[in-house]
């Protein structure tokens, strides 16, 4: 299979240069050399006291706790270990993505795992001064999350044609979901309902085996599961400050040692609580704790194919909650793309995240130019791109089509030049042969490119009157969406599943 999704490959923005790139690894290096980090699994830190970590046990009143201090060889070597390609797989292999640290190829998926869903709906409301002029303004509801929702939001993923990989941006809270079938019904509306490559973390450890025998099915076996991995794992391993959590680090080991399928190492500090504010501190930190977390994968199974998992963000001052519209945020993880390009690892990074609780301006202005920006970043796989509202907390599909539309724009607007001697010599051409007509109008020469999609179109959800109907046009795009045909798993590989897979929802089966 040498298909892939095309992705747009960038010309990185360099925020730092290469003596401020060497001085975060340094103060990296330094900061996990002493205080070390406080590891809560005996597994991990045995692991790395016998590959030359200082170890020794904290007197805690709670969990057992090892501190662990690294010399800087042992994180450096680990990394030579983590391959700087991977391949993410697909249902479809068109839609399988190549990651490569050294191809600044941009791709953008969803993300966040909500518990809201936001609906919108248009109505109709009449002016007070002429009751002659109704007017449609946008009324928003709130839902709980539901399998059914998750269904229903890989289906409208599917046809984003911008969205190039799916994490689950809705969580499932039904009331027959529970800790032990949760990741098999998330995982299954997922691949029911989406040919892209899907991505999600593990609910509960023992669901592990389940989840991929499920993949197994889907890809043709075993073998054809590492050929063509249409799944892959999100661990967050540390909570911040410095603290490799024990659960996670159970399923990072269980990931590693069993699959073999390719793994984020997460980490999610927020600036000015769990991490200090300024830009030096906050980034060395996150660096830190996610070069700790690859060491253990490239330990544990060296060679695991292993995402750079950046997700930087800044506390608010009034509250403490995260604030995702600032530049601090953006300073942040650019930061953090260029320190895993300097390591030749693929990143995973952060953009389209909104403090506003509904779309509008503030929404479209906090997500553009975090879009725009870590594009730029050349970080080759950004989540949180799609329909984000009330910073992580809500998930809302009219915005999801909003920013597809916006996203499709940056992509368009960051592709490489193509300006070379043949171009050249077709300009030189053109304005020749137009200069010898009456009209001297280049109109009829831009049908090719436009045809070509080398030109861009008008904004798709344009207004032309004095009203803001953008969120209308929006809904009515995204019905068209929705009413195309589901590309569902065929029936005998749904059967199979829900034969081998325990805890499957059967209204799953039938509706979604």
């Amino acid at each position: 299979m040498n298909d892939f999704r095309n992705g747009t490959i960038v010309k990185p923005h360099e925020r730092l240069n290469q003596e401020q790139i060497n001085r975060l690894h340094s103060t990296s290096m330094a900061i996990l050399a002493d205080p070390g980090i406080w590891c809560y699994n005996q597994r991990a830190a045995d692991l790395f006291k016998q590959h030359g970590a200082t170890v020794w046990q904290e007197e805690t009143p709670a969990s057992p706790c090892w501190r662990v201090q690294f010399p800087p060889e042992l994180i450096t070597d680990s990394l030579k270990k983590a391959p700087s390609r991977i391949i993410l797989g697909a249902r479809d292999p068109a839609n399988r993505l190549e990651i490569d640290a050294e191809v600044p190829r941009v791709y953008f998926g969803s993300g966040s795992e909500t518990n809201i869903w936001l609906e919108t709906e248009m109505e109709e409301h009449i002016s007070r001064s002429d009751d002659s002029v109704i007017r449609k303004l946008p009324v928003f509801t709130k839902k709980r999350g539901s399998a059914e929702l998750l269904c229903r939001a890989a289906h409208l993923c599917e046809q984003l044609e911008h969205l190039d990989f799916f994490i689950r941006p809705v969580n499932i809270q039904d009331p027959d979901v529970n800790e032990a079938n949760h990741d098999v019904n998330k995982f299954f509306a997922s691949l029911n309902n989406i040919t892209k490559h899907v991505q999600a973390g593990l609910t509960k450890l023992e669901s592990l085996k389940d989840v991929i025998k499920m993949a197994e099915i889907i890809a043709g076996g075993p073998d054809r599961l590492r050929e063509n991995p249409l799944i892959s794992f999100i661990a967050c391993v540390f909570k911040s400050p410095l603290q490799l959590v024990d659960d996670t680090a159970d399923k990072v080991f269980d990931i590693v040692e069993k699959t073999g399928l390719p793994v984020v190492i997460s980490s999610s500090p927020q600036g000015g609580s769990s991490a200090p504010i300024q830009e030096t501190g906050m980034v060395a930190q996150i660096n830190a704790e996610i070069l700790t977390g690859i060491t253990l994968t490239q330990l544990i199974r060296p060679g695991t194919p292993v995402l750079y998992g950046s997700v930087a963000v800044r506390a608010r001052l009034d509250d403490l909650h995260d604030l995702y519209g600032c530049p601090e945020f953006n300073q942040y993880n650019n930061d953090c793309a260029q320190l895993a390009r300097y390591y030749k690892l693929p990143c995973y990074s952060s953009s389209g995240v909104s403090n506003a609780q509904t779309p509008g301006m503030q929404a479209t202005f906090e997500k553009l130019y975090t879009h725009l920006y870590m594009a730029m970043s050349g970080a080759q796989y950004i989540h949180y791109s799609f329909g984000l509202l009330d910073r992580t907390n809500t998930f809302c599909p009219v915005q999801a089509v909003l920013d597809n539309e916006h996203i499709g724009l940056i992509k368009h607007c960051l592709r490489s030049p193509v300006i070379d001697q043949e171009t050249a010599g077709e300009a030189v051409a053109m304005i020749k042969k137009v200069m010898t007509t009456s009209h001297r109008l280049f109109t009829r020469h831009t049908r090719k490119p436009v045809r070509a999609g080398i030109v861009s179109q008008p904004y798709r959800f344009e207004t032309k009157t004095m009203h803001d109907t953008v969120i209308e046009k929006g809904l009515e795009y995204m019905a068209e969406l929705e009413a195309r045909p589901v590309r569902h798993l065929d029936a005998d590989t749904v059967n199979e599943i829900y034969n081998k897979i325990p805890g499957l929802l059967p209204r799953l089966k039938q509706s979604c």
